[in-house]
């Protein structure tokens, strides 16, 4: 029987290679940056720790973003990479309902399953989303995209249905409104609540000098 740190290891070469070609705020530097957030918030949880490697490594192994907004994609390539290397079938289920569970969809979708390593994963997730990184995503995907940085005429909409938020085409800043400065507040653990706090500071600081520069102020 393999040992938890054999299938981690298997698991982080899998990963790497299905998302060589991905977009650079989704690609394998995001799960790494991830999975060593989930490692340092579980230090100070009682978690499962393969469940929470598997399930930081495994998070966005298919984003619906990338897939036409199919969301059942990811899950079923984890479920059979894991069923695969012969890993426990409680983990497996585990790992699924974390990857099913873990995406902000908006600000009217109520989560439906809840452990303590969805907590710490989540929390990794929603870290790389805040803070300097956070903003070189948003603009990253943006531009992928072929969204305007900003246009004053369009307004925040903090109502938006899950689908209206996944087909959403509004300008890169009002992302910033419409999901990441909403993280602080969301996040499950008390260490992923303290680096959060100072993440969603920065970008508070941008946005400030953002608004500045784009009225000629500065």
């Amino acid at each position: 029987m393999q040992s938890s740190e054999d299938i981690i290891e298997k698991t982080k070469i899998f990963v790497k290679k299905e998302l060589e070609n991905a977009e650079g705020g989704h690609d394998w530097f995001h799960i790494l940056r991830v999975y060593k957030n989930a490692l340092l918030i579980a230090k100070n949880e009682d978690v499962d720790s393969l469940v929470v490697g598997l399930g930081a490594l495994l998070h966005d192994i298919a984003d619906s973003k990338f897939h036409n907004g199919d969301d059942s994609i990811g899950p079923k390539i984890a479920r059979q990479f894991l069923f695969n290397n012969n890993v426990d079938s409680k983990v497996i289920e585990h790992v699924v309902n974390i990857i099913n569970h873990i995406s902000f969809k908006g600000g009217n979708v109520t989560q439906t399953f809840s452990s303590s390593e969805l907590d710490v994963v989540q929390d990794a997730d929603r870290l790389d989303a805040l803070g300097a990184i956070g903003i070189a995503r948003t603009f990253n995907y943006g531009g992928f995209k072929n969204r305007k940085l900003f246009d004053p005429s369009v307004k925040v909409n903090l109502k938006m249905t899950k689908e209206q938020y996944k087909s959403s085409t509004a300008p890169t800043i009002n992302h910033f409104y419409e999901k990441l400065l909403l993280l602080k507040d969301r996040m499950n653990t008390r260490t992923g609540k303290k680096i959060a706090l100072e993440r969603h500071q920065f970008m508070e600081q941008f946005l400030d000098q953002f608004y500045a520069e784009w009225d000629g102020k500065k």
